[in-house]
């Protein structure tokens, strides 16, 4: 069988850290800073940009303790 000489087209979802949730837009700085637990479901990750984390005083999870 012959390998396909195009490449796979781009994904339209945003990949996770892409996304500011406090501005709502998207971002090439932001790190995950909180999640919201929903009773059983899993836990629903929450994404900041640099500006949005120096504004609002966000600690990104990976540096809390």
């Amino acid at each position: 069988m012959a390998k396909p000489t195009h490449a796979p087209a781009p994904s339209t979802e945003q990949a996770p850290g892409q996304w500011c949730h406090w501005h709502k837009g998207p971002s090439q700085t932001a790190v995950l800073v909180d999640a919201i637990e929903k009773n059983s479901a899993p836990p629903h990750p929450l994404y900041a940009c640099a500006p949005c984390r120096e504004q609002r005083g966000l600690i990104p999870m990976a540096d809390l303790p």
